[in-house]
């Protein structure tokens, strides 16, 4: 054991040369303390809002990208000059492609990613969320969610779900489990039973390949 280490939650990327957010040990208090959950406030010399689509910043308390202006930014990406206009405004300003919420004391609470979002009949839907809610299901061991195409809502929540060993799941039981936890219009309108989750070398689920078949020659309104 280390007795006098401290812990710090950091928030960060490597276009951003490390870490631009931190929560600092006064804040790692247990008992009813929803700054736990936070990614912290911007470090010394880094600036930080969540924006809209419009790129303006969304009021305290709303949802939108965390974008960040630091000296130790990224400049851009080698030899990719698209890429780098679409992630760096010219004042600066990096988009990081995170969903979150700014508090009123501009803590930074994570969502999920942009991309990963869900359209559904006009509403923003972050798998996180869902995810979350279907989580304690008994029989679950794993879940992701992901968007897939409907003809109705445009797009809709689907529910990937790896099932515990000796159970077997069903598909209404988990979208009941999934409306009483969460607003209707984000719980899964179909589920998915797969043996195991797709993932990358650092034992992150891949969503884009669970959504892959869904959307063999069509574009998603989120990319």
């Amino acid at each position: 054991t280390m007795p006098t280490t401290r812990f710090l939650q950091a928030y960060g990327m490597t276009e951003t040369s490390g870490t631009i957010s931190i929560l600092p040990p006064d804040d790692h208090s247990l008992e009813g303390n929803q700054r736990m959950r936070s990614a912290g406030k911007a470090c010394p010399g880094v600036e930080i809002e969540v924006r809209g689509p419009d790129n303006a910043e969304v009021p305290r308390g709303e949802i939108g990208e965390v974008c960040v202006r630091s000296p130790s930014n990224t400049a851009g990406y080698w030899n990719l000059p698209e890429a780098t206009a679409k992630t760096i405004d010219p004042d600066g300003w990096l988009h990081t492609g995170d969903a979150a919420v700014m508090d009123d004391d501009g803590y930074v609470y994570i969502q999920d990613r942009i991309k990963d979002m869900i359209i559904s009949g006009g509403e923003n839907v972050y798998p996180a969320e869902v995810e979350s809610a279907i989580y304690g299901h008994p029989a679950i061991a794993e879940v992701a969610v992901i968007g897939v195409p409907s003809a109705r809502w445009g797009e809709e929540v689907k529910a990937c779900v790896v099932a515990k060993p000796g159970h077997e799941i069903d598909a209404a039981d988990v979208i009941a489990w999934a409306r009483e936890r969460i607003a209707a219009f984000k719980a899964p309108k179909s589920v998915d039973v797969i043996p195991l989750m797709p993932r990358n070398a650092s034992g992150k689920i891949l969503r884009r390949e669970l959504r892959a078949p869904y959307w063999e020659g069509q574009e998603r309104q989120v990319s």
